[in-house]
């Protein structure tokens, strides 16, 4: 079930809980990803709150949202990035992106197979995903007060599970908001603290969402190259006879 691209544009725009969320896994991918010059951004799903940070030096920025759930300009006051996409069907050249980030796409959608199998097509060699998921064990994953309160949500082996089937190797995984998805004033005024203390502890309290960073396994060629020069090994000469061999 994707929710409507009015109702996510309000969580993360125009609520206090929203953009502390918009904030807090900001700042995780930025220090997986601190920047990407030159290289080709996308993101899936309604990842744009995340991406305004690579358009200053990015080559190219492109913000897919899929059809059952809506399309809005993007970003604010700046040429129009964002593109109406099937879920399964990108507008995108074979392996032209270097950097994929997924938010609120994979959890919602009714073919995540055939969506992984798209995410790898479009990631070019080298290229990085950045999977962000409802987190099973976070408390956001049952409170509907949120984007992340919808969909299936994920424990780490599951999604990483998932992505090694469909070609992508896991590099590196995180949990981020810990804070309560509370819009009252209490907790909003004490989320930063909350989210120090969780990474802190974070084997004890469970982050609220959960990103897990994987690289385009390219496997190595098997094709007739191989075999023929299996078949001609370099010769040995055998030694003449009554000649010692060194």
């Amino acid at each position: 079930m994707h929710l409507d691209v009015q109702d996510l544009r309000n969580f993360y725009y125009r609520s206090t809980l929203g953009r502390a969320a918009q904030r807090a896994v900001r700042n995780e991918m930025l220090e997986l990803w601190p920047e990407a010059k030159g290289q080709t951004v996308v993101g899936y799903g309604f990842a744009v709150p995340l991406l305004r940070p690579y358009l200053a030096e990015a080559r190219r920025v492109i913000g897919l949202m899929p059809a059952p759930q809506g399309v809005m300009p993007w970003p604010a006051g700046m040429a129009n990035v964002s593109v109406l996409s099937e879920e399964t069907i990108w507008p995108l050249e074979t392996g032209r992106v270097d950097r994929l980030v997924m938010m609120h796409g994979l959890e919602t959608c009714e073919r995540p197979a055939d969506l992984l199998d798209e995410a790898f097509r479009a990631l070019g060699p080298g290229g990085r995903a950045l999977f962000v998921v409802p987190h099973r064990a976070g408390m956001w994953a049952s409170s509907d007060k949120t984007p992340f309160g919808y969909g299936r949500p994920y424990t780490t082996g599951q999604l990483e599970a998932q992505l090694r089937k469909h070609g992508f190797m896991p590099e590196r995984h995180r949990t981020t908001l810990f804070q309560p998805p509370s819009h009252k004033r209490f907790w909003r005024k004490t989320g930063q603290f909350w989210e120090s203390i969780g990474k802190t502890v974070s084997p004890v309290m469970a982050g609220g969402v959960l990103m897990v960073e994987a690289s385009k396994r390219v496997h190595a060629p098997t094709g007739p190259g191989l075999r023929d020069a299996v078949k001609k090994p370099l010769g040995v000469l055998a030694p003449k006879p009554g000649v010692a061999p060194v």
